[in-house]
């Protein structure tokens, strides 16, 4: 069975020659990009490992956190932003992940940003046999404007047929055994998990429990993606202070990938405002993070 074919649900406009998961690739087309992980894993082991992950969530601002803190002296980002290694390439070995970072002992810090680890149920057992040490950020953005972005986003790229009502609506549907299928075969992906998660990515205390139940709470850092919207400077000094970072501010901190949409009906976003409000609750008990949606 085919990808396209495997996706279903909806998906019958989606072009059978895009790949799901695609990492961005500063520039780099697909054959240079294989190239150079392919030359840099001889030798692999003497590449550093990443001692901080971004892990999500998807459209809560990592993109333009990642890019402030790349631009930090004393930190070193690998040959693209998102790997993915933990999620959509867990066969793979690790020297394979390794080829995508530079040498050991050139960087006090190295990292690396998949926004779909955090969501993908697989990942947390995954990143902790690898990196247990590892230093989690995870940005969390109001459930409700989150999810309106995405869509519109999965719109934009061309995923997307339904409206967001019907969209929402159908999510059930279109997520139904994927999770069992993507634990049964690590070479499974889910084009619907990935793509049209909208609101059950917003279940953002569902998500942390699982890597909490493999992560000490002192090696997570969790903020709001408001924090980082309203005052990126204080937010950006917040996580350097936590890595150990000296405060590096870069000369422009304007926000990446931000877009700006239709609004959304009232009805419709007080509905999911209440669909939400348990799941963040008990986040704001589970984290002890002041949300400022709630």
């Amino acid at each position: 069975m085919s990808f396209t074919e495997r996706a279903g649900h909806g998906m019958e406009t989606v072009r059978a020659a895009i790949k799901p998961g695609g990492p961005a690739r500063r520039g780099l087309s697909e054959a240079r990009y294989r190239a150079a992980v392919t030359a840099r894993r001889v030798g692999a082991a003497e590449r550093a490992l990443p001692s901080f992950l971004i892990i999500g969530t998807q459209k809560g601002g990592t993109t333009s956190l990642h890019a402030y803190l790349a631009q930090h002296p004393d930190v070193g980002e690998p040959v693209i932003k998102e790997i993915q290694y933990f999620s959509l390439n867990a066969y793979r070995p690790l020297d394979w992940y390794r080829a995508h970072f530079p040498r050991a002992g050139r960087h006090h810090h190295v990292f690396e940003s998949s926004r779909y680890c955090l969501f993908h149920p697989d990942v947390p057992a995954r990143a902790r046999e690898a990196l247990p040490s590892v230093q989690l950020i995870v940005l969390l953005r109001d459930p409700v404007g989150r999810a309106h972005s995405h869509h519109n986003h999965q719109v934009d790229m061309g995923f997307e047929p339904l409206d967001f009502e019907t969209a929402i609506a159908r999510e059930p549907e279109r997520l139904a055994g994927e999770e069992e299928r993507m634990a049964a075969d690590p070479r499974y992906r889910s084009f619907a998990h990935q793509h049209f998660s909208y609101v059950s990515r917003g279940r953002y205390a569902e998500q942390l429990e699982r890597w909490y139940a493999h992560f000490p709470a002192e090696q997570i850092l969790v903020m709001p993606s408001e924090d980082l919207f309203a005052d990126p400077a204080a937010t950006l000094h917040r996580v350097q202070d936590w890595l150990g970072l000296s405060r590096h501010t870069p000369e422009t901190l304007s926000a990446r990938g931000a877009r700006r949409y239709s609004s959304m009906e009232t009805a419709l976003r007080d509905e999911l405002r209440g669909h939400f409000a348990a799941d963040s609750a008990r986040l704001e008990g589970l984290t002890g993070v002041r949300l400022p949606w709630v």
